[in-house]
């Protein structure tokens, strides 16, 4: 500020110096006038580029731009100039500071599993991330500031909304759910700011599958531990309150124990599947022969098959070449009877059953169970390893089938790595097979060879 009056002194004494100069006395006053007209034209010039420069910074298109005019340099306006020029990079650093801030905020809640839709306080849609919009079929640039009852029209969800009531979430079918695919998300609404709200979605389709199946599952374990009881308490209350011949009595002994048998077989199978399923995956450690379980499973086919048909069946066991299986001897040896049993009791008397293992070329092993029993239809075949699935329940029962054989192969065929494969005919009977992968496969003969060359 004093240099600003200084300059107007400075510029007041040339003037009259000039004046006095030019006119004597008489030009002192006139050139004085003129200077402080002179001073104050140029100050105005340096406000107006002043002016011109601050409207340029402020209809600039974004924070940071630089405009084409040139603040005013020097004095007063000067400095001015200068500081509101650093007031204006300080605002723009702060602007893209938060600007970045928003952006990591947004690009968190873009990157959520869960969907995320930001409604003011009309219930429009002011932001909504992909999952969102995957989940309500919504567009999430075309449908901002659509009102969510407008896009959302399950009547759970609009009576959910109009309740006012946020202290639980509502479950709904998705945007894109379809009989064959259904998909049903948990929706919750929270309430925040100046009547604004924040939905949140979640995709609960497979913990819904998940409940149906325990549902299901707690209902047929039930069911089947509920027919053996009810015959045993039957039994027990005849054997109890009848005077019986020793006869009947040795005949209701045997159904005792037989339905005791199946009570037992079907907690072992789900102790199995429980095992199987808690357990950590098999490694490439331990070796088993095949030999060894073709034979284990030739026995109890034998045993079984004496037993349901007196005639027994026509069994014949092809071992192949001499291998090892790298996995755990009991969950292998689980699956191959699991097939081999399912076929003796699905196959009428006197039928043929052909068991076989044999290598492929490409060095991967298979084992092999084909009979000559009723085939499945192809309507049944995807179901097979589903828990409790029977293509006939009564024939199942008769047989001492719990329903968990399958379930127990795919899930043994899981944890190693194989393949289960089902080709059946309704009339042709079925093919069972089980392909391991190579790196799960060795031959013997290949090993003595080797032993041999480092001998």
């Amino acid at each position: 500020m004093i240099n600003r009056w200084i300059t107007f002194a400075a510029c007041l004494l040339l003037g009259s110096g000039v004046g006095w100069w030019l006119a004597g006395k008489d030009g002192i006053e006139p050139g004085l006038l003129l200077a402080g007209f002179v001073w104050l034209l140029l100050d105005t010039l340096q406000i107006v580029r002043l002016l011109k420069w601050l409207r340029a910074e402020q209809n600039a298109e974004e924070p940071g731009s630089l405009s084409s005019l040139s603040p005013p340099t020097g004095g007063m306006w000067g400095e001015v100039a200068d500081r509101t020029r650093r007031i204006l990079k300080n605002r723009d650093r702060h602007y893209q500071e938060s600007q970045a801030r928003l952006n990591e905020f947004l690009a968190a809640m873009q990157a959520s599993p869960n969907g995320v839709v930001l409604l003011d306080a009309e219930g429009r849609i002011e932001w909504c991330n992909q999952t969102a919009a995957q989940h309500f079929g919504f567009d999430a640039q075309r449908d901002v500031m659509q009102h969510i009852a407008n896009l959302v029209r399950d009547p759970a969800f609009t009576a959910y909304l109009s309740s006012g009531n946020f202290s639980r979430d509502v479950t709904i079918p998705g945007g894109r759910s379809t009989p064959a695919r259904p998909v049903k998300l948990a929706v919750h609404l929270h309430a925040y700011g100046r009547g604004r709200k924040l939905l949140l979605s979640r995709d609960v389709t497979a913990l819904e599958l998940a409940e149906a199946m325990r549902r299901d599952f707690v209902a047929n374990v039930s069911h089947e531990i509920r027919t053996p009881l009810t015959v045993l308490s039957g039994f027990i209350e005849t054997l109890q309150t009848l005077p019986l011949k020793e006869p009947e009595r040795t005949r209701y002994l045997g159904l005792m124990a037989q339905q005791s048998q199946r009570m037992q077989t079907l907690v072992n199978d789900l102790l199995t599947l429980s095992r199987l399923e808690g357990s950590p995956l098999p490694d490439t450690g331990e070796w088993v022969t095949t030999g060894a379980l073709l034979a284990q499973c030739e026995q109890e086919a034998r045993s079984l098959s004496t037993m349901l048909a007196p005639a027994g069946h026509r069994l014949e066991f092809e071992p192949g070449p001499p291998c090892e299986l790298a996995g755990v001897q009991n969950e292998l040896l689980s699956a191959m009877s699991n097939l081999v049993t399912n076929a003796v009791r699905y196959t009428p008397p006197s039928g043929l059953i052909k068991i076989s293992w044999r290598v492929l070329d490409d060095g991967r092993g298979e084992f092999q169970v084909q009979d000559t029993g009723p085939g499945i239809a192809a309507e049944h075949i995807p179901r097979l390893t589903e828990r409790f699935y029977r293509v006939d329940r009564s024939r199942s029962r008769e047989t001492g089938g719990t329903g968990l054989g399958l379930a127990i192969v795919k899930h043994v065929m899981q944890r190693h790595g194989a393949e289960l494969r089902i080709e059946s005919q309704p009339g042709h009977g079925s093919r069972f097979s089980m392909v391991f992968p190579a790196a799960r496969v060795r031959q013997l003969q290949a090993v003595a060879t080797i032993s041999t060359s480092l001998l």
